[in-house]
C-alpha cells in the first residue's frame, strides 16, 4: 500500500508536468514548424549537395543521412523542452513546484518524457519523407529504432536538463547548446563515418558517446533493408556506452534537483 501511494505521488505530478509541456509545445505553432522544418532543410540541402561527393557505403547519401536527421530532431526536442526550465524559474512556476509536496524526481521524469514524446512525434512527421528515398523499412527495424530513439530522447533531454538547471539566461543556454550539443551531433557519425576522416578527427568521433548512440540507431533503422553501414562499432559496445550514458545522465539529473 505504501509503495502504491509513493508511486502515485510520483506519477501524478510527473504526468501533469508532462502534459503541461506538451500543451505549450502544441500551442506554439512556430516552434512546431521550426522543429521539423529545420531538420528537413538540412536533409534536403546536404543530401543534394553531397550526393556525388561522399561515399555512403553503397547507398545514396540522403539515405545514409536520414537516421542522423531523426537523431537531430531528438536533439532539438531536448533543447526546447529543457529551456522551459529557465522560463519556469523566471515566472516563479518552478519555485512553486519545488515547494509543493510533489517529489522533485517528478520534474526530471516529466521533462525527459516530454522531450522524448515530442521527439517521437516529430520523427513520425519526418518519416513521411521516407518514400522519396526509395528505402523500405522492416517492422523489426521500425520497432527497434523507435526503442533506441526513445532512450536517446530521454538521455539527450537529461543532458539538457543538467545544463539548464543551473542557468538563468536563455541566451546563455543557447550558447552552451550550440557549443556542446551541435558539435556532438556533427561528430556522431551522422554526417560522415569516421573511417574517411582525418586520424585525429576519427579519434574524437570515437570518443563521442553520441557516436555509439547513432551507430546503434543506424543499425536498428536499416535492419531488414539492403543498406549496410560499414565501420560501425560492435553492437555490444554501442549498447554498453549508451546504457552508461543514460544511467549517468539520469542519476546526475535526479541528484541535481534534490540539491538546495
Amino acid at each position: 500500500m505504501m509503495a502504491q501511494h509513493a508511486a502515485y505521488r510520483l506519477l501524478l505530478p510527473a504526468y501533469s508536468l508532462w502534459l503541461r509541456d506538451l500543451k505549450h509545445f502544441i500551442r506554439q505553432r512556430s516552434r512546431v514548424i521550426g522543429a521539423v522544418g529545420q531538420p528537413f532543410v538540412i536533409w534536403i540541402f546536404l543530401s543534394a549537395g553531397f550526393r556525388h561527393s561522399m561515399d555512403a557505403g553503397g547507398t545514396t547519401y540522403g539515405v545514409y543521412l536520414f537516421p542522423g536527421i531523426i537523431l537531430l530532431i531528438a536533439l532539438f526536442a531536448a533543447i526546447f523542452s529543457t529551456i522551459s526550465v529557465i522560463d519556469d524559474r523566471k515566472s516563479g512556476f518552478l519555485q512553486g513546484v519545488l515547494a509543493s509536496p510533489a517529489p522533485r524526481a517528478s520534474i526530471v521524469w516529466s521533462k525527459m518524457l516530454a522531450g522524448t514524446t515530442i521527439a517521437l512525434a516529430q520523427s513520425v512527421i519526418f518519416l513521411l519523407l521516407l518514400p522519396f528515398t526509395g528505402l523500405t523499412l522492416s517492422w523489426e527495424g521500425i520497432g527497434l529504432s523507435a526503442l533506441v530513439l526513445f532512450f536517446a530522447g530521454m538521455a539527450l533531454t537529461g543532458l539538457g536538463l543538467v545544463i539548464s538547471w543551473s542557468m538563468t539566461s536563455t541566451q546563455g543556454f543557447h550558447a552552451v547548446m550550440n557549443l556542446l550539443l551541435m558539435p556532438m551531433w556533427l561528430l556522431s557519425g551522422a554526417l560522415f563515418p569516421p573511417e574517411g576522416a582525418a586520424g585525429w578527427l576519427a579519434a574524437v568521433i570515437r570518443l563521442n558517446p553520441l557516436y555509439y548512440v547513432n551507430a546503434l540507431f543506424q543499425q536498428a533503422f536499416f535492419l531488414g533493408s539492403d543498406v549496410r553501414v560499414a565501420g560501425v562499432p560492435p553492437t555490444a559496445l554501442s549498447i554498453a556506452v549508451f546504457a552508461a550514458l543514460f544511467a549517468v545522465l539520469t542519476f546526475v539529473s535526479l541528484r541535481m534537483v534534490h540539491r538546495k
